[in-house]
């Protein structure tokens, strides 16, 4: 029979026993708070009314469906990272910490350790999509964001189904009376690709499939291609329409969209337009934020005259999330738009709507989000009393057919609602 006394747990033992440990010594209750926080500070943040919001110029990702078979498992952790209370902030500060205390930009693609193999033509690509970075580091200080890249490589349907969409939008729009106009933000990647890195990941898939957009979609689905009117703006103004720092145009990008859809809407309003230069605008850069910076964008704003006399522009807020409405009063003035339109919209239209304001007497701008997640009774008061509906899309949103706007249950809403309005 062996001796000794039976197991004893260490915080039983007695004080000056080599072996004696406390149940819970400082070090350990200290780390026992900190994982509470951890766990409980979103779930209390969602109690107190935070919710998470889209910060990374994409959707938030989608619940995923049970059709999706076991899509729906890997769908799910997407869906459950997006929607994190305070993951912005989150966000922020680890690459806060990963960049100004460590010097370690986060998550910046360029150079040589980024040329991984891709199947061009191919719809399913070789490269995992967590191995393309949020930033693409180019030359001369130049940054761009990484979606443009991805989101070609990883597109949701392929062009003939982005094509396909697209008509449904145009039907369920034309079907109700009213008169429907698409246009494309082209991406910095495909204005401004002469910082681009060498080589990078997906570089050889995103080109392919950028050519293949803007070959078919203009002519096919009906789309404002913007690219020859930028090159135009570009050379008058003497300036680059997207810098070095910021995944958008600036406001010369905007007013040349604003010109293109007025002669679109109202053939020959622009002719009376006269334009000049008003000084600058400081702008939030989004692409150093993503780095851990902060950073602003130095801006040229533009007045519009569309009779050739007063200035009309207004630089209002730029988030239209719900809606934002302005009414010109008084008389029709003379290179201005009667018609009533409607902009559903992205972050991209934000640039144009100072423009817009002044060549359209009533305008109604609604975000893509927001259509695409409202019912018919929200879209029908959002858009019923439009004569004119424009749908705006930043190139890396369609050409991959990633818009909510362009699932068929969201354009069965909208359709059903300017239909029970018709025009």
């Amino acid at each position: 029979m062996g001796g000794g006394l039976p197991p004893t747990p260490e915080s039983w033992l007695p004080n000056e026993h080599n072996l004696y440990r406390p149940r819970h010594s400082p070090r350990q209750r200290t780390a026992l708070t900190c994982a509470v926080v951890f766990f409980l500070a979103p779930a209390l943040a969602f109690v107190l009314g935070v919710r998470p919001q889209a910060f990374e110029n994409r959707a938030l990702a989608e619940f995923p469906s049970i059709a999706d078979g076991w899509g729906f498992f890997t769908g799910l952790s997407a869906w459950a990272t997006d929607h994190l209370p305070l993951r912005e902030a989150g966000i922020d500060a680890a690459s806060g910490i990963s960049t100004g205390v460590f010097r370690d930009p986060p998550d910046v693609g360029g150079g040589a350790r980024d040329t991984v193999g891709v199947s061009p033509g191919s719809e399913r690509q070789e490269t995992p999509p967590d191995l393309f970075p949020e930033v693409i580091a180019g030359s001369d200080n130049w940054l761009y964001l990484g979606e443009d890249v991805k989101a070609r490589c990883y597109p949701v349907r392929d062009v003939s189904g982005v094509v396909t969409q697209l008509n449904k939008l145009r039907e369920a729009v034309e079907a109700s009376g009213r008169e429907f106009e698409l246009v494309v933000a082209p991406d910095k990647t495909t204005v401004m690709p002469q910082h681009l890195p060498e080589s990078y990941v997906g570089k050889e898939c995103s080109q392919q499939r950028a050519a293949e957009f803007w070959r078919r979609v203009p002519t096919e689905a009906g789309a404002i291609d913007l690219r020859p009117a930028l090159r135009d703006t570009e050379r008058q103004t003497g300036e680059p329409l997207y810098d070095a720092i910021d995944s958008h145009w600036n406001f010369a990008g905007g007013l040349t969209m604003t010109y293109a859809l007025a002669e679109r809407i109202t053939p020959g309003s622009t002719a009376t337009w006269q334009v000049a230069p008003d000084g600058r605008q400081a702008w939030p850069a989004d692409l150093p934020r993503m780095l851990g910076r902060q950073e602003q964008r130095d801006l040229t704003r533009y007045t519009l005259a569309p009779d050739g006399g007063e200035d009309r522009t207004r630089y209002l807020a730029s988030d239209f999330k719900m809606q934002l409405q302005v009414e010109q009063r008084g008389e029709p003035v003379e290179g201005t738009i009667e018609d009533k339109v409607g902009v559903i919209a992205d972050s991209y239209t934000q640039f144009a709507t100072p423009f817009l304001t002044a060549a359209v007497r009533d305008l109604s701008v609604v975000h893509a989000e927001t259509v695409a997640e409202s019912s018919v009774d929200q879209i029908a008061e959002l858009l019923a009393d439009r004569d004119v509906v424009v749908v705006e899309f930043v190139e890396r949103i369609v050409t991959g057919g990633a818009s909510a706007l362009l699932h068929d249950d969201a354009i069965d809403r909208l359709g059903t609602a300017l239909a029970a309005n018709p025009r």
